[in-house]
């Protein structure tokens, strides 16, 4: 254990690398995706679509906890790796501890905000006076499991940047695996309803949790102390930031869900679908979205140890070389999932139970306007880890910033006006085309910065 273990992300092949980092990585985010979605597979069957509309009404408070976990695991995920390029033992203590010292309060603070302010989040994220109960049953509970919740994903980015990716997966994977076995008890047995996929996630989560507490007494390449969770204003300056595209990008998605949701009940209401089908199958089109995203940020976090490493020992070279084969990856994956939304949209829909022609009819619209750029979305999200990887928290919160709000948010509230419901289906495809161009400008100034970096640093090997 020192910290020059780590340096064979300097000179093992980066497509083996990549393979051993992203893989398990993908599978850690895919099966914390697949908490709400085998959730609404289950209520869907079990309750009916409006207790997936109230899971959806409740999903945000889940992303907004999810952003603050981010901020901090992945802020110390990034800083941990640079600090290993640059052997810098100390830094990569006192950030790990900082960061273990910021969940742990942070998610006490959220969960109390949550459970005093219950009726006005839901309402807030499009609550109908069909669902509102199903809500609160299953918000009372899950804002309950926010703390462990918090601290599993949050550990989870640390855990793959000490260079642990499998157990990273694991200690996610065995989350879910109890999840899948409870919930059809819960629903189908105990006849608890959401209340009981509630129970279940919650359940899933200690025990991630759990497992993430253990791992800190068997670290590789940092052994912490008391001293190191002592908060320190310099050590927060550092390591924050590098997480705060991770936070925008969750945060953002709060926002346009919250707007989305409103929207859709509103102007749904006027329309032949009715208030709770569109607000229904949006959420569950976003979450279908979620478990492609699992798939793009899983290569491109998985990625991030390497990309910190090497940056951080000046191998800049090597930074470029990583960054085109993670846009081959994302290319694929964006492939894979446009034929998929285009060609099985009902489908897809309809694993989450069978509901009317109407709802059938406006779910197969929304996977196919929706989702119809998500190539491009694809590029653009692991685009923004990859610089934020390289410490360069604006950019990457630039490109977060601009598609899921600068551009999102006034897309879903204009087009409806000449569209109707269907308007907020277009937001997307948008939004998607028009930050893909925007990141095309930032990575050849980036490329650009890299090359002149790696040329400077050939002169000098020579001198």
């Amino acid at each position: 254990m020192n910290q020059n273990s780590n340096s064979y992300l300097a000179e093992a092949p980066i497509g083996k690398l990549m393979m051993k980092f992203s893989v398990p990585c993908i599978m850690s985010l895919l099966v914390s995706s697949l908490y709400n979605i085998v959730d609404q597979i289950f209520i869907g069957r079990g309750v009916g679509y409006l207790g997936n509309g109230a899971t959806n009404v409740v999903f945000p408070i889940t992303v907004i906890a999810l952003a603050l976990a981010l901020m901090i695991g992945d802020g110390c995920a990034a800083f941990l790796s640079i600090c290993q390029g640059k052997r810098d033992t100390e830094g990569t203590k006192k950030g790990v501890g900082n960061g273990i010292t910021m969940l742990v309060i942070g998610s006490i603070i959220l969960m109390i905000i949550f459970i005093l302010s219950r009726e006005g989040i839901l309402g807030a994220f499009g609550a109908t006076e069909n669902n509102i109960e199903y809500a609160r049953d299953y918000f009372d509970i899950i804002a309950i499991g926010i703390p462990f919740f918090m601290f599993a994903n949050g550990m989870n980015s640390v855990i793959r940047a000490d260079g642990s990716p499998k157990f990273a997966m694991i200690s996610t994977l065995v989350g879910c695996i109890i999840n899948v076995i409870l919930d059809p008890i819960a629903i189908f047995v105990l006849h608890w309803g959401v209340k009981g996929a509630a129970i279940a996630t919650i359940v899933g989560q200690i025990v991630s949790a759990v497992l993430a507490v253990y791992y800190l007494f068997h670290t590789k390449s940092f052994r912490l102390s008391r001293g190191n969770f002592v908060l320190k204003g310099a050590i927060l300056r550092k390591v924050l930031p590098l997480g705060i595209s991770s936070f925008l990008t969750q945060l953002s998605i709060v926002i346009i869900m919250g707007v989305m949701n409103n929207v859709l009940v509103k102007y749904g209401a006027m329309s032949k679908y009715g208030a709770d089908i569109p607000m229904t199958v949006v959420g569950i089109v976003m979450k279908v979205f979620q478990i492609v995203i699992a798939f793009v940020i899983g290569v491109a976090a998985g990625s991030q140890p390497i990309v910190g490493y090497n940056y951080g020992a000046g191998h800049h070279n090597r930074v470029k070389e990583i960054y085109k084969k993670m846009m081959i990856a994302e290319v694929c994956i964006g492939a894979i999932a446009t034929v998929c939304f285009e060609v099985f949209p009902l489908q897809i829909l309809s694993l989450f139970g069978s509901e009317s022609s109407l709802y059938n009819e406006f779910g197969v619209l929304s996977f196919r306007i929706f989702l119809s750029t998500i190539i491009f979305c694809c590029i653009v999200k692991a685009t923004s880890v990859f610089l934020q990887s390289l410490g360069k928290p604006v950019m990457a919160m630039g490109l977060s910033l601009l598609r899921d709000f600068i551009l999102s948010v006034p897309l879903v509230l204009i087009l409806p006006v000449a569209l109707g419901v269907e308007g907020p289906l277009f937001s997307a495809p948008i939004a998607d085309v028009v930050t893909f161009l925007v990141m095309i400008i930032m990575v050849k100034s980036v490329m650009q910065e890299l090359r002149v970096s790696a040329k400077k640093d050939k002169a000098e090997a020579y001198e």
